[in-house]
């Protein structure tokens, strides 16, 4: 007999180990097996499984057990990432706690050893993790982006790429972290809001030259004075820059500056004589108009100088230190001044020569290091980079032909967006932690690459060489990932059967820092897509959509929740919210989804004490009993519903579906009309329902399985200790039910679809009138047709326990005093008089009524407001909308319930 209640805590570990111990999680051998493959999203070996992982898992742990459960050989590769940056930030962390040296005194070679031996020792802590929320990747295959085979992939590309042109070296802006001493991707920088200034600086112009500015404009914005200027202001909010501009830019379309274009000022400190440019990138309406260009030191000017053929003069070095190294014109006593030093001491020399004009307070958006927290400098280096424009073609092309889809189809737009703006993809990082890129230099600086030193040395003629202490973008070695993890370059049994893989389950934020990337990759090397569909989750929020962080407090823990409701709980949660893209979670939400899962529980052990148990040759398609005709037709629509669901990658259909056909259906309907079957006489419709209860919940156990796979499991075992021996041991290993179109029996549908809907509209009229529980008025029914009084014949029972009714009676007119429901074209009239206060019933109704106008009114007010409308964000729109909705119907309702009052 089945414990009262499923223990998680006892459970999960044991049919986890048993699940891994079977093999099932590899793909089937047979041959002729359908082929399905998902590679993992490579979770930073650093990590541990936060909320989202806890989503992107599960969707794909659902697809990975139904097509499983579909008979097909299924790949559900997992692995971790090395995490660059990250993981050598840990490790550096952990060295200086413990007091040892830093990792440059301790050398290249003794600090990757030592992440080597962190990685062996809590660089799996993430997969044990996923363990625990019931992934059934394929364990055995599991790799990491820094293994032996993948850093020959990695090798083989680098080279194969530069060899055709699309890998090369170049002197450009990148996002240079001074902390970490490193560039970094546009991913790891983040953006924040900070105080700031703009400083306006008067820059003298050169060779004597004056312009005649306006100072003055009449309303219709025309210059009425003038004034005789030798100078241009322009205005910034990094002053140490000015160190390196090398021009001016004006609007080329700015009447004020049309007699300047081409003349030249003359930088304040360095003395170094720069053009004025036209350029459309200078605004007219900002400032002054004219902007200084710092080519070297800002990302849009670096633009600008491309366009204007301006010098790149790089003033700070890897630590942010003004430098004169490439700038002898910079003075000697700012040479090595930290560069926020370098600013206070710029503005005090304007300040007191007198070229400081205005200094005005902003608030703007400066670039941090996601990691370090430090702020990022734009800084002009050598970096290795890829042709990204050239390997963006096919990718596009891929989509727009549709050999990939995306889903939902609207993410389509974000990926191509990116990748027909795309620029040249910085791979190089100045790290220890990684892929090191095959390149050596010789002496003179001449670059040789090739797969190996050896290689390279051949190439070089015997020279003696050095490699590039450089290694590579992390995103580089993950965009490999479908192909690289399944032995390529080899041409392997997995490539050949699992290649192009089926889905990738991701999330929006790496469309283009992955997604696109593992796109270019695949088509180039493998000449085909890399996956035939991109599910896109959403990103989970709190309770009110707010972004998840530790500093509101708000962050929910998901191994937290598995300690507390376990695993399945969590993840039918996950499921059921997936359709959104924000994601609104909250701990009472998941408790709610324990509930379904105990209500499943106390629907096996009610089976169990009533004798329910699986027979030997039991065929469902000869029941004769309409409540099992019915539940063998509702089963059947909800097997559809959740095939078709995951097969469409709406996993949230999926999940409303089961719940639907479990809570509502199997346990609330179809149990409670059994009832009076199995305490009744009818030995052969007792044994009947009792067979079909137990093949049903067997049926619905499978459908439910992949996305509460503990339970599942562990009732498919406890139920599988009666009746005769299963063909499939684990449910894990079970088959898709397959149900055929004729399990759908229209007449029986008709005749219980009645009762269910007579029962619910009495039980919905006793809610509205407040009719005690213990109550029990007399039901009539108003002139039915012959269909309705042979139902009525044969249900009188349950309709009388079901609706709590007294009597049930036949008469042309409903009575004095009765309220109507109709129901299936059948009128029924529930006889309230006497059983409810009609005038304390009026009040409550009207004050609830009022109470509802009262929120209408609340949220329309909102509504018309343009300011909040322009202001607030969308999801706190449809939040107000979706009250608004909600605020209507229940006015509706309670309207209704009124007029049935005033019939009274």
């Amino acid at each position: 007999m089945l414990e009262k209640t499923f223990d998680p805590k006892a459970a999960e570990p044991r049919l986890y180990a048993m699940w891994e111990g079977s093999g099932l999680f590899a793909p089937r051998t047979d041959g002729a097996a359908d082929a399905y493959s998902i590679v993992i999203p490579p979770p930073n070996v650093t990590g541990s499984l936060h909320i989202g992982h806890a989503l992107n898992n599960t969707l794909q742990d659902i697809l990975a057990r139904y097509h499983r459960m579909q008979g097909k050989a299924v790949l559900w590769l997992p692995g971790t990432d090395h995490a660059g940056i990250a993981t050598q930030m840990v490790v550096e962390r952990q060295l200086a706690a413990a007091g040892n040296v830093g990792r440059r005194d301790m050398g290249r070679d003794a600090f990757v050893e030592k992440v080597w031996e962190w990685k062996a020792e809590s660089g799996g802590t993430i997969v044990q993790q996923l363990r625990r929320l019931g992934a059934s990747c394929d364990w055995s295959r599991e790799r990491f982006t820094l293994d032996e085979g993948l850093n020959a992939a990695v090798r083989k590309v680098f080279v194969e790429l530069h060899s055709k042109g699309l890998i090369y070296r170049d002197k450009r802006l990148v996002n240079w972290d001074p902390q970490f001493q490193t560039a970094i991707s546009d991913l790891e920088v983040e953006q924040r809001e900070a105080d700031g200034h703009y400083w306006h600086f008067a820059y003298p112009l050169a060779d004597g030259v004056t312009y005649e500015h306006p100072i003055a404009f009449d309303e219709a914005g025309e210059a009425t004075e003038w004034e005789t200027r030798d100078f241009i202001v322009v205005a910034t909010t990094r002053p140490e820059t000015m160190l390196g501009d090398t021009g001016v830019a004006v609007h080329p379309d700015d009447a004020r500056y049309a007699g300047l274009v081409g003349k030249f000022v003359t930088v304040p400190i360095v003395g170094r004589r720069v053009p004025i440019v036209a350029d459309d990138y200078a605004d007219p309406t900002k400032g002054s108009g004219a902007v200084k260009i710092t080519p070297a030191h800002d990302f849009n000017d670096f633009q600008v100088g491309k366009r204007a053929g301006l010098q790149a003069i790089n003033v700070m070095d890897a630590f942010a230190r003004i430098t004169t190294a490439d700038a002898p014109d910079v003075p000697a006593d700012y040479d090595g001044m930290d560069r926020f030093a370098a600013r206070k001491a710029i503005v005090a020399r304007a300040e007191e020569e007198g070229w400081l004009r205005d200094i005005e307070k902003t608030r703007h958006v400066v670039p941090h290091g996601d990691r370090s927290g430090v702020v990022i400098e734009p800084w002009l280096t050598d970096q290795w980079y890829v042709d990204a424009a050239t390997l963006a073609q096919p990718a596009l092309k891929a989509v727009e032909q549709g050999h990939t889809a995306f889903e939902p189809k609207s993410y389509e737009k974000i990926y191509f967006e990116w990748l027909r703006n795309i620029e040249p993809w910085c791979i190089s990082r100045q790290l220890w932690w990684g892929h090191r890129i095959p390149a050596w230099y010789d002496a003179e600086g001449n670059i040789y690459v090739a797969e190996t030193e050896a290689e390279a040395r051949a190439q070089a003629g015997g020279k003696t060489l050095t490699q590039d202490e450089d290694v590579l973008d992390t995103w580089f070695s993950s965009a490999l990932w479908p192909f690289s993890t399944m032995g390529w370059p080899e041409d392997t049994d997995d490539l050949k059967r699992f290649y192009p893989t089926s889905d990738l389950v991701t999330a929006a934020d790496i469309i283009f820092f992955w997604v696109a990337r593992m796109m270019m990759m695949g088509l180039h090397f493998m000449d085909e897509v890399p996956f035939r569909r991109v599910i896109i989750n959403g990103l989970v929020r709190d309770e009110k959509g707010q972004k998840m962080s530790k500093s509101k407090g708000n962050v929910i823990d998901p191994l937290t929740i598995i300690d507390e409701l376990g695993a399945d709980p969590l993840r039918f949660t996950m499921a059921i919210l997936s359709g959104t893209r924000d994601i609104k979670l909250s701990k009472q939400r998941i408790e709610g989804y324990r509930n379904f899962g105990t209500k499943l529980w106390n629907a096996a052990r009610f089976s169990q004490m009533n004798d329910c148990a699986r027979v030997e040759g039991f065929d469902p398609a000869t029941v004769d009993q309409t409540i099992n005709r019915w539940v063998r037709g509702e089963l059947t629509k909800a097997e559809r519903q959740v095939s078709d669901a995951i097969e469409g990658g709406r996993f949230d259909d999926a999940a409303s579906a089961l719940y639907r056909f479990v809570w509502n259906v199997f346990c609330d309907w179809y149990l409670e009309l059994a009832k009076p079957v199995f305490g009744g006489a009818d030995e052969a419709a007792k044994a009947e329902t009792r067979a079909m209860t137990a093949w049903t919940l067997d049926q619905t156990l499978k459908l439910l399985h992949p996305v509460m796979p503990f339970i599942t499991e562990e009732l498919w075992d406890e139920l599988g200790k009666t009746g005769p021996a299963r063909d499939e041991a684990m449910l894990l290993g079970a088959a898709w039910p397959v149900l055929p179109d004729a399990f759908i029996d229209v007449e029986a549908e008709g005749e219980i679809g009645w009762l269910v809907d007579l029962v619910g509209e009495i039980r919905a009229l006793r809610g509205e009138m407040n009719v005690p529980p213990a109550a029990k008025p007399p039901l009539t029914f108003v002139s039915p047709e012959a269909i309705t009084t042979a139902r009525i014949a044969l249900h009188r029972d349950l309709i009388l326990t079901l609706g709590r009714v007294s009597e049930i009676g036949v008469a042309e007119a409903a009575p004095e005093g009765a309220v109507t429901v109709v129901s299936g074209g059948s009128a029924a009239a529930l006889s309230l008089a006497g059983v409810i206060d009609l005038a304390a019933e009026t009040a409550r109704l009207s004050k609830e009524i009022a109470a509802a106008d009262s929120d209408i009114g609340h949220v329309m007010k909102k509504l018309g407001n343009p300011n909040f409308v322009e202001r607030a964000a969308p999801a706190v729109i449809e939040e107000q909308r979706t009250k608004l909705t909600e605020a209507e119907a229940t006015k509706a309702r309670l309207q209704a319930a009124l007029g049935r009052l005033a019939g009274l």
